[in-house]
């Protein structure tokens, strides 16, 4: 696909798609309730995150191939039972088994076996499932998954084109368009959906293939600060409740995110901005100062966030929040 028209089909198909979602949510009451651990207080539907699955679908009709069945495959599994989940609450051995099985599709897919130890892909189930995992706690308020979604999909729509191929564009391009059409009922003062965990699962699944594939091609590891925002905010969080003796699992509203947004009452949209910005400039940074000065920008990029990260402590320690 190469036209503008061609996009603009599939623009309408997703949109389509979503309203479409919409009559079946409503029909079955998938509706988000919030509780005192959300950062909303209205009801809401959930899982119109769905249109990334949508997405793959449209993907792999209009480029049918057997590496594209994979990533189907693995994003089908992943978003299934996620869907279920936000359905019917499962079990989490239920949900752990679906992820190895997706991300064993996403490893097959980058030829990832037969060429690293076992060792290393053992590593790579635990890094890249927790990726997933990751993205999914960090969906919490409107726009933020679909924004940072756009940032890291373009920054590596920008490597793909112009520092070697390592996907098909539209592989990216889907993704983008759909995470535009999510964007137009979740960026809003009231969201009129959630992706859910069907959605954050699945666009998080589809950024860690393209990830694992840029990763493959290069052999290197540095294009993981394409996350390296809500890397932080995600490893940092933890630590900071394993100080404060909390379960890890249960729910909670210490990301740095929930703190501007809930504590510090920024709006929703405003913060959701921030994150886009912010991973965008570290994106940018990262690729322009590739492959000379790339790491020392990755972990001076690091630093910083965890300085900042640190005030938050700092702040709410103060405030005793």
């Amino acid at each position: 696909m190469a036209t503008l028209l061609s996009y603009g089909l599939v623009l309408v198909l997703l949109l389509a798609a979503e309203l479409f979602y919409f009559r079946i949510a409503d029909w079955f009451n998938i509706i988000d309730k919030p509780n005192e651990r959300s950062s909303h207080n209205y009801i809401t539907i959930r899982g119109g995150g769905i249109i990334w699955w949508v997405a793959a679908l449209l993907f792999l009709l209009f480029h049918f191939s057997p590496l594209g069945m994979w990533f189907f495959a693995g994003i089908t599994l992943i978003a299934g039972v996620s869907f279920v989940d936000d359905i019917v609450t499962l079990g989490q051995r239920v949900r752990l088994l679906f992820h190895l099985l997706a991300m064993s599709c996403a490893f097959y897919l980058a030829g990832v076996f037969g060429i690293y130890p076992w060792w290393a892909i053992v590593i790579g189930y635990i890094v890249f499932i927790g990726i997933v995992n990751a993205y999914n706690f960090m969906d919490g308020i409107n726009g933020i998954t679909g924004l940072y979604s756009i940032a890291v999909l373009a920054s590596l729509q920008y490597v793909n084109m112009t520092c070697g191929s390592f996907v098909h564009p539209d592989l990216i391009w889907f993704p983008m368009l759909a995470s535009v059409v999510f964007l137009f009922f979740n960026f809003r003062k009231r969201a009129r959906c959630f992706a859910g965990d069907v959605g954050s699962v699945a666009i998080a699944f589809w950024i860690v293939t393209l990830l694992l594939l840029l990763i493959v091609k290069t052999e290197n590891l540095i294009w993981l600060g394409f996350l390296m925002v809500y890397g932080v905010d995600a490893v940092m969080t933890i630590v900071h409740r394993i100080y404060l003796k909390q379960n890890i699992m249960e729910a909670h509203r210490l990301h740095f995110y929930q703190i501007l947004a809930n504590e510090k009452k920024m709006p929703h949209r405003v913060v959701s901005v921030i994150y886009f910005i912010v991973q965008l400039l570290c994106s940018a940074l990262i690729v322009m100062l590739y492959p000379s000065m790339g790491w020392g920008i990755f972990v001076i990029l690091l630093l910083l966030l965890m300085g900042v990260y640190m005030i938050k402590f700092r702040m709410m320690k103060t405030n005793n929040v």
